[in-house]
């Protein structure tokens, strides 16, 4: 809850002036069976016209002013809640953008999607509703078990013996409700990952004719919801007619005592008529205070999974030192060793050592699984090595800022993410200041040009989602260009000319050696046209470095870089 009070500090004044707005509202409840009251007693019996008129208008004027609280209450405590989730929703959002790629796996992104959106809403509504319904429900129940007291103690007690059943009716819904509702969202969880696979893939579903098979994996994720749903709503359904029928028994025996004691003298028609709205206030308080309790229950299970983000410490520590930024791009792995988190068996990398001067182009070849992407992934953090270390200018990367590390580096992944927007939009991640001279220059520079500039838009075409409205060549070539946006020290291209012709692709590597020489350059490749010219070739194989040289000297000695040269350039090349 200290958590919770921090987003609620910037709207204090809200959540403070709210209840007053609803203590006004309850006064006013509390005063009007009272005054019905003195109507039938008073003006009725002796007829007296004036007064029924005076009392009338005496009521007209709490019923207003009962309004008047019931609005200005909405109004300011809905103020708060919306600013309040606004600010906790930020926060965890802001939170997730911190994880490492590990955190976001351990919590899947359908469930982070859930936590941000669904449970930061029903920690809202049950802020809301607290707001209102639990400063009315308790002071309306003690203000009219208050009033019926001071009409006849003795004809309280059935209100008395109605409470306890109310009570325990209350404890089981709570503690039933806590279950079902955790059940619930987690069932919510798998329904947003579901239809998270599915858009994200829908090319491939389609590609593959998987429809159906998919259709059948959301109805089951949507059935279970469902499932779950219907036995927390099926248990609050239970809920209503049997509060009704405490309610109803409550007021038979109440009119049935009432009654004898009107006809005993002991009690006026207008005090049995008050009493009654008293009961009915007390015992609605009563359940809709269980209702309220219930979405508390639920806004906790939402509260406990809001706050495993919250609390979930990134297992990329920032660095400390702001100063440090990477002025050379020398690059040194040091026995470096590194396992996926939770995974068993042998580590995906084993005693990598080697250093990397700065404005040299490493190209890094193997077969797929042999860690060439988790090597580079080391660079600009995206995991830490699990033994040894990795050093750019002699210093440890987990020194720098992580904001200092990776505005360094420049990195092209292997999947083309290309957001909502413009073209130039999109290569100004890179440098949100750029003039348009620089992105008309940068995207020549990779090749991205030619094809922008026969848009009928030219840079200020919009892209679709993830890009879809271009090739996968032309999506890699922006990709490059927004890399090379950033002026790197460092430059990472992750299997990124993959889709590109060898033609435009040699083009790209001619750039990057004229244009961009003092530049550190890694190169993961599958072609091996894309690394003959690097100045280092790395040869990989099961997490380790088996070989390291030129094109030259791989192909004299490497039994592996021959044979990866002869199935792509035939034995000729191979022998060089």
């Amino acid at each position: 809850m200290r958590k919770l009070f921090k987003f609620l500090k910037p709207y204090m004044f809200f959540t403070i002036i709210a209840p007053v707005f609803m203590l006004v509202e309850v006064a006013m409840d509390l005063m009007q069976p009272m005054l019905m009251s003195r109507i039938i007693d008073v003006g009725v019996k002796n007829s007296d016209k004036a007064y029924i008129i005076w009392m009338s208008i005496l009521m007209c004027v709490c019923a207003v002013v009962g309004i008047i609280g019931g609005v200005g209450n909405m109004y300011f405590s809905t103020k708060a809640g919306y600013g309040f989730a606004k600010d906790l929703r930020s926060a965890v959002y802001k939170k997730i953008q911190a994880f490492s790629f590990a955190n976001v796996d351990n919590f899947k992104t359908g469930s982070l999607i859930t936590r941000t959106t669904n449970d930061v809403t029903q920690i809202q509504n049950a802020f809301t509703s607290c707001i209102r319904m639990l400063v009315r429900s308790p002071f309306l129940c003690i203000g009219g078990i208050v009033s019926v007291l001071m009409i006849s103690p003795k004809l309280s007690l059935v209100v008395l013996a109605a409470v306890p059943f109310l009570v325990i009716l209350i404890v089981f819904l709570l503690k039933k409700g806590r279950v079902l509702f955790s059940t619930m969202q987690e069932k919510l969880d798998r329904v947003n990952t579901v239809m998270q696979e599915s858009l994200s893939g829908i090319r491939v579903i389609k590609a593959f004719a998987r429809s159906d098979h998919e259709n059948k994996k959301f109805k089951k994720a949507n059935g279970d919801l469902t499932d779950s749903s219907m036995k927390a709503m099926r248990m609050m359904s239970y809920a209503f007619p049997l509060v009704g029928l405490i309610m109803n028994v409550t007021m038979i025996l109440m009119y049935l005592f009432g009654g004898k004691m009107v006809f005993s003298g002991s009690l006026t028609p207008g005090e049995i008529m008050a009493f009654s709205n008293y009961i009915t206030q007390i015992l609605m308080s009563l359940t809709m205070s269980s209702f309220t309790l219930m979405f508390l229950s639920r806004a906790g299970v939402s509260f406990r999974r809001v706050n495993e983000v919250l609390e979930t410490k990134s297992d990329i520590a920032d660095g400390e030192n702001k100063s440090l930024t990477i002025t050379r791009g020398e690059v040194e792995f040091r026995n470096v060793s590194f396992s996926y988190p939770g995974q068993a068996g042998e580590p995906v990398l084993r005693d990598i050592s080697l250093t990397v001067k700065p404005g040299e182009t490493v190209a890094i070849l193997g077969a797929t699984g042999s860690g060439k992407s988790t090597l580079i992934n080391l660079i600009p953090r995206l995991y830490d090595a699990t033994s040894g270390s990795v050093l750019i200018d002699g210093t440890d990367v987990r020194e720098y800022t992580l904001d200092n590390l990776r505005g360094g580096i420049g990195y092209a992944l292997q999947e083309n993410v290309l957001f909502t927007g413009t073209i130039e939009e999109n290569l100004r991640w890179g440098d949100e200041n750029a003039s348009k001279e620089k992105i008309s220059k940068i995207a020549d520079n990779a090749q991205a040009a030619p094809f922008v500039e026969k848009l009928d838009k030219q840079y200020d075409t919009a892209l679709g989602q993830r890009g879809v409205n271009l090739s996968g060549g032309q999506k890699q070539r922006l990709c490059i260009a927004r890399a090379l946006m950033k002026n790197p020290k460092i430059l990472i291209l992750d299997d990124s000319t993959s889709a590109v012709d060898l033609a435009t692709e040699a083009k790209i590597q001619s750039a990057l050696r004229s244009v961009f020489s003092d530049m550190t350059v890694f190169i993961v490749a599958q072609r091996i046209s894309s690394v003959m010219d690097a100045d280092k070739i790395l040869v990989m194989e099961n997490g380790r470095i088996i070989d390291m040289g030129t094109h030259a000297e791989l192909t004299k000695r490497s039994s592996v870089y021959k044979e990866i040269v002869s199935s792509q350039l035939g034995e000729e090349a191979a022998k060089g």
